[in-house]
């Protein structure tokens, strides 16, 4: 380790934060737990600490560092998604705000302890977990989730080691949403472009030794039903040495339907049929492949089967034909769902969700009773659906409930809560998560990256002075 990091990760480790001492010496009437530090969870504080001012709000978080798929999630070519982390830092840095990480709800804290020890708890931990295919093979080891290899080159601790097969042509990419976008981006785009992003040492050392050359994005339904945005599709065309291949037969009277499509999808529609109608022109050493109506089938060696399907009332259907596409590699983005952690969680395991109304948790999904004092927000209650701006309106209702809850009485916050002790286990503080930050940024300005993060757990807590 260098002198210049060394002293970074030696910086204030003698030190207490005088806001955490502040917070203590206070001694507010209302305390609200938030488990899960990622955009719902920042957010859903942002409007609480703004609405009450005599609340502490205290920040539980699995992983020793912050931010969720903030981090883990968005795209290193997207830096400028990541502002958003500039809000949640000031969002952390508020007087009346803790920070636990490296604290895993379930194993070294239970869900009752956190609600003897607070007035309200809110569930914000996310979706960890990839629905499957449910196909034969599925198994093998050239079929891995989109989630998993996002995680591998954002550098999730644990995906290290995910060692995606990429020594063969041809890629094939089940779902047609943003996340399976990205990987599509991030398979095809110049190693050069992403060397100078956050992209992890060891992603980018297998990238270089890539030999992809065509990944098929594959859906069930139709065009107008395309999950990917506007903007992620602009950015495919405009890869260097990329061409991008439409089917014709997929755009059949496609274009005579624009009239009666609203406006976004209306500009996504126009920008396909535009592409569709100038592809050929370029002359790109790699393809991208977006093919339609295709149900997935079956996996075998080398490839894919899957279903020709056609859209009744929006629905894909599958009909008698097949069809099979070259797959030396498989990533299936068919959504993501969340695991129960806790057994007093009342959960639905079959959406991968939290039972509840409007954010409130429910005791049982059958009465359909609140259960007072319990929260849930983001893709922990929603399931996994829309992008950052729609977890933070969903965050933003979901604290706004909190505190109507507590304005009418609807929680008893009249006597003492201790919050959470931390005494006897290696947490990690926000002065913690900053020494991991400046570490994490020294190391990547050698690089000409903005940072390279730490994968190893415990080389964060060896940082983080835990």
């Amino acid at each position: 380790m260098g002198m210049g990091l060394l002293n970074i990760w030696r910086r204030g480790l003698h030190t207490r934060s005088a806001r955490l001492q502040m917070i203590q010496g206070a001694r507010p009437t209302k305390r609200i737990c938030i488990v899960g530090a990622g955009p719902a969870g920042f957010y859903a504080a942002q409007l609480i600490l703004k609405q009450l001012d005599d609340c502490v709000v205290d920040v539980l978080e699995k992983l020793p560092v912050p931010f969720g798929l903030v981090r883990f999630g968005v795209a290193p070519d997207h830096p400028e998604v990541k502002n958003v982390i500039n809000t949640f830092t000031k969002t952390a840095e508020h007087p009346r705000l803790r920070y636990f990480g490296n604290l895993s709800l379930g194993s070294d804290v239970n869900l009752q302890e956190l609600r003897d020890r607070y007035h309200a708890v809110l569930l914000t931990y996310g979706a960890d977990q990839d629905r499957q295919l449910e196909l034969e093979n599925e198994q093998q080891g050239n079929v891995i989730s989109a989630r998993k290899f996002v995680a591998w080159y954002n550098g999730l601790p644990g995906a290290e080691n995910l060692a995606p097969d990429l020594s063969g042509r041809d890629v094939t990419i089940v779902g047609q949403g943003n996340v399976a976008v990205d990987v599509a981006r991030m398979l095809l785009s110049p190693l050069d472009a992403l060397r100078t992003t956050d992209t992890t040492e060891y992603a980018l050392e297998a990238l270089s030794r890539s030999q992809v050359e065509r990944v098929h994005l594959v859906g069930r339904r139709g065009p107008l039903q395309a999950a990917f945005t506007i903007k992620e599709l602009r950015e495919m065309l405009k890869l260097p040495n990329v061409d991008t291949r439409w089917r014709t037969d997929d755009f059949s009277g496609i274009d005579l339907q624009l009239d009666k499509l609203q406006r976004p999808r209306k500009r996504l529609t126009e920008l396909m049929l535009k592409s569709l109608k100038e592809q050929g022109r370029s002359s790109g050493t790699k393809q991208f492949l977006p093919i339609f109506l295709r149900a997935p089938k079956a996996i075998g060696p080398g490839e894919m089967e899957f279903s020709v399907t056609e859209l009744q009332q929006d629905a894909a259907v599958a009909t008698s034909s097949t069809e099979r596409l070259p797959s030396h590699l498989i990533l299936r983005s068919i959504g993501y769902k969340s695991s129960c952690v806790d057994g007093a969680i009342n959960f639905d395991t079959r959406r991968g969700r939290v039972h509840n109304i409007d954010g409130r948790a429910l005791k049982d999904d059958a009465s359909g009773n609140v259960d007072p004092g319990l929260y849930v927000a983001g893709w922990l209650g929603t399931g996994p659906t829309g992008v950052i701006v729609t977890t933070m309106n969903g965050a933003f209702s979901v604290a706004k409930n909190i505190c109507d809850d507590i304005a009418a009485n609807v929680l008893d916050t009249s006597s003492a809560k201790p919050g959470f002790d931390a005494d006897g286990k290696s947490v990690v503080t926000w002065d913690g998560w900053r020494r991991i930050n400046d570490f994490e940024i020294e190391a990547g300005k050698a690089k000409g990256k903005p940072r390279e993060k730490i994968v190893s757990i415990n080389d964060m807590l060896r940082v983080a002075g835990v």
